[in-house]
């Protein structure tokens, strides 16, 4: 297939040394185009005891110990980072890796998080608001130039961050839906604009209204990159399909139970054929990328199955 395929896992939900260098193996070795975790300081989903292996140790350990995928964060919340700090960082990492990084940013949004380790939360508009001017910030400083930014948060004086990443940037992802703001950031900045939870038919209507920023803002959309994380449960026989549905509910109780309401949903769920089909529709609506959501990342078999079937 033209759309590349990619594993991602929610790192907060069990990730452990052993199960990350497995993952990387399996993804190198099954012809994903990529890898990406999410960044979480604790399990999301009623168990703070799962080990949730920290995000950048992790992207550094798998630059140096994999060849050839790509890899990142989806997404840092600003909320954890102040971005001057985030832009060295992954210019570091994307250094160490031929410049195989993708930087995934966001708004933040689960304050249960915040609350548990004293991180500030604040309104939704003050993160929406220091979501874009931490974008800025992260674009200016790989121009290799002084930049001073007069901006509200996070402002620049002559500020300048060297090593420079490979090429000159690490491609900026976007994550994020919403309309008003968000797409608004991604029209202004993004490389490439990550969402989930949406069915083709919403992801067409929010594909016009970020054409309607690229507009306001002189900018071509088709510069910009489009990717899915969408969860996938599949196997060779609908009773494997319905095994491996009951184990990713054992972690995450919120998915739906009946198979109509993942495919209501926009998920990939079904024997292979089925997903396939999926993936097809999602190709036709335009998506470049899509980070498959495997919700049990100890299920190496699955991981390997998919590639051979549809990513190899």
């Amino acid at each position: 297939m033209a759309i590349q395929l990619a594993v991602m896992i929610e790192g907060q939900e069990g990730l452990t040394w052993a199960r990350w260098e497995a993952l990387a193996r399996a993804a190198e070795e099954s012809g994903y185009a990529g890898l990406y975790r999410s960044d979480h300081l604790t399990g999301l989903f009623g168990d703070p005891t799962r080990p949730s292996l920290d995000v950048w140790a992790s992207l550094t350990w798998l630059a140096s110990q994999t060849r050839r995928i790509r890899f990142g964060p989806l997404v840092c919340p600003l909320t954890f980072y102040h971005p001057a700090l985030l832009a060295k960082r992954a210019a570091a990492v994307a250094e160490l890796s031929g410049g195989r990084l993708d930087l995934g940013i966001g708004a933040g949004w689960h304050e249960g998080e915040h609350a548990m380790f004293g991180i500030p939360f604040p309104p939704l508009k003050e993160r929406m608001d220091r979501f874009e001017c931490g974008a800025r910030v992260i674009r200016a400083l790989w121009r290799g130039r002084p930049v001073t930014l007069d901006q509200p948060y996070y402002p620049l004086r002559e500020a300048q961050s060297y090593p420079l990443p490979p090429g000159g940037g690490v491609p900026l992802v976007v994550g994020g839906r919403g309309e008003r703001r968000t797409l608004r950031i991604v029209a202004e900045h993004a490389d490439e604009w990550n969402l989930t939870r949406v069915t083709p038919d919403e992801y067409a209507t929010k594909c016009r209204v970020l054409e309607e920023h690229c507009r306001a803002v002189g900018r071509d959309p088709a510069t910009i990159r489009r990717s899915l994380m969408v969860p996938i449960v599949t196997g060779r026989t609908s009773a494997e399909v319905t095994a491996r549905l009951a184990r990713a509910r054992a972690t995450f109780s919120r998915l739906p139970e009946d198979p109509a309401e993942w495919l209501k949903a926009g998920f990939l769920y079904g024997t292979i054929a089925e997903v396939r089909d999926g993936v097809r529709r999602w190709e036709e609506a335009g998506m470049h990328r899509l980070m498959l959501q495997v919700l049990d990342m100890t299920d190496l078999e699955m991981i390997r199955f998919i590639g051979q079937e549809l990513a190899a």
